[in-house]
């Protein structure tokens, strides 16, 4: 069917722009539907366009460091009768493929009023790709029903923030029960005693001890001197002063270069330049220092070794060498204890700038999904302003994304504990959906309004089986009892596991599928670790003994 609108004539599927109330915009729609109501007033069906200020991004949150094009808008499900007057014009908006990058989106849309390569829906806050038959399979994906390859293949995980490992670990974790093979091979932190542990329970990973600011410096630097020692086969390191003289004699106070055994960018009380770790000929580890680029130039062939000997070992990601990269940038400057809080501008607070480092370097590596893991707070604070801004940096970056606010207790763990996860997938990959709870959950708050119905449930038509929500006893039931003077740092358990919690959290890596460890034994297996109290005074311990085991009182 076909209707006029002063003296035009509109189609279906034509997209329009609709009339808004004045000094606005006009809608932008595409008519699925002309009918004549009950009250003989003409109407058509409109599904409606969002353009990226009529999104949960909103370009009142922008800044300086990244754009969305004018041009570009987004398609939703979302639609509904309007009467046929309300038509302003006609308008040329081109369907592009999500898969090519946006300065060749723009080219292709150049004769078009606009362009659209994704769609756009509230629940979630999800930016996907149009069509769901994607013909490339993503690269990390498994494919239960395959009979031809039975192997697993290995996908990369760089783990920002990580402290002692625990998102990149549950990941990992995860991901074998689905059949893949997924490892940490990449790990950042600033606490030094945090690597420590994550190296101790991940030998196979490269833990950096370092700011993510000098990471990503560092990242950008290795790129270079990849490019300088190791794609480019004509290029060859000048002879070294130290190989030319080794063969001689040292004189009191000159040194040799054995071989450079670390690198790093800059650090505390340091230039900001690249160091390398030198182990020095004739001396001991304990002898190492850490020297500036610069004072090696006498050394070029040792730092051809070490690029090429890492590049081979991928001491450090490239562009394109991460598959899945997470991480929780702290935003402390939101936190409800600071009472200097920036509502106008948070991220102008170096405590919220490390947010703007992680979006820095998923730009940079580019990697096949992102998995952002933070407080409600960013949703909650300044509007939502931090959480807006991090979804807007990944669609401007040409990622699909999807937000959805999860509860720990729905998902077998004995707390509450309300967090936001914001997915990120190159439009090649299939956008991950967050997993449906599997657990009733004792509430103790809600979400942001503006955010509720990012939080993850069944639709309610849905009547699922939940299991009962985990209470505190489920998890310690069967701890044994220790006194003030406890000091064992391992323990055998004296009951067998009570609760599917319990059954779960004494199982062995080898049973966990957890390929991060290798096929190591990991210490301590199968027994009970650091179950010793901090030892009381005295009188702190008298006090302690006073304290009911039940709750006193109605």
């Amino acid at each position: 069917r076909a209707a006029q609108v002063e003296g035009i004539v509109y189609n279906l599927r034509d997209d329009v722009y609709v009339a808004a109330e004045e000094g606005k915009p006009h809608f932008i729609g595409r008519i699925t539907e002309l009918f004549e109501g009950t009250d003989h007033v003409k109407y058509f069906n409109c599904r409606w366009f969002f353009r990226s200020e009529d999104t949960v991004i909103s370009t009142a949150k922008l800044v300086d460091d990244h754009s969305h094009d004018p041009k570009r808008v987004f398609l939703s499900d979302e639609r509904n009768d309007n009467p046929l007057d309300c038509i302003v014009s006609k308008v040329k908006i081109l369907q592009v493929d999500p898969k090519l990058d946006l300065e060749a989106k723009a080219q292709l849309a150049a004769d078009n009023d606009l362009y659209y390569d994704m769609s756009y829906t509230v629940p979630y806050s999800t930016f996907e790709n149009i069509t769901n038959d994607i013909n490339e399979i993503s690269g990390i994906s498994s494919d239960a029903d395959s009979e031809v390859d039975t192997s697993v293949a290995t996908a990369t995980l760089l783990d920002l923030y990580s402290g002692c490992g625990g998102m990149s670990t549950g990941l990992c974790l995860g991901a074998a029960l689905a059949g893949l093979k997924l490892e940490t091979r990449w790990a950042v932190d600033f606490n030094s005693h945090a690597c420590k542990s994550l190296k101790s329970n991940h030998p196979k990973t490269e833990v950096r001890n370092e700011k993510a600011d000098d990471f990503l410096s560092l990242l950008k630097e290795w790129a270079v001197l990849c490019d300088q020692y190791v794609h480019d086969n004509n290029a060859e390191a000048p002879p070294s002063m130290d190989e030319e003289e080794e063969e001689g004699e040292l004189e009191k106070d000159e040194y040799v270069v054995q071989k450079l055994t670390d690198i790093c960018y800059g650090g505390i009380d340091r230039k900001s330049c690249i160091y390398f770790k030198v182990q020095w000929k004739g001396y001991g580890p304990e002898e190492d220092t850490w020297e500036p680029i610069e004072n090696l130039s006498d050394c070029p062939l040792k730092i051809k070794e070490f690029v090429q000997e890492g590049h081979m070992r991928k001491v450090l990601p490239l562009p394109g060498d991460v598959d899945v990269l997470c991480g929780g940038p702290p935003c402390q400057g939101i936190s409800g204890l600071n009472r200097f809080r920036n509502r106008d501008d948070p991220l102008n607070d170096d405590k919220n700038r490390q947010l703007v480092t992680f979006m820095n370097i998923v730009s940079y590596l580019r990697p096949k999904f992102v998995l952002m893991e933070n407080v409600v707070d960013i949703l909650q604070f300044a509007e939502g302003y931090l959480g807006r801004y991090a979804l807007s940096r990944l669609v401007a970056m040409n990622y699909q994304s999807r937000l959805g606010i999860m509860l720990a207790g729905c998902y077998g763990l004995p707390q509450f504990r309300m967090r936001t996860f914001l997915w990120g997938a190159l439009t090649t990959m299939v956008l991950p959906k967050h997993p449906l709870p599997t657990h009733n959950v004792v509430i103790r708050g809600g979400a942001p309004n503006a955010f509720t119905q990012s939080v993850v449930a069944y639709d309610e038509i849905q009547n699922p089986t939940l299991k009962n929500a985990l209470v505190l006893e489920d998890a310690i039931s069967d701890l044994p009892k220790v006194g003030n003077d406890q000091a064992d740092d391992v323990m055998e358990y004296l009951v067998k596991p009570k609760t599917e919690f319990q059954r779960y959290i004494r199982l062995s890596r080898k049973e966990m599928l957890d390929y991060s460890f290798g096929d190591k034994t990991g210490p301590g297996e199968g027994t009970l670790m650091d179950h010793c109290p901090l030892r009381l005074n005295k009188d702190d311990y008298e006090r302690v003994k006073r304290i009911p085991f039940e709750k006193v009182g109605g």
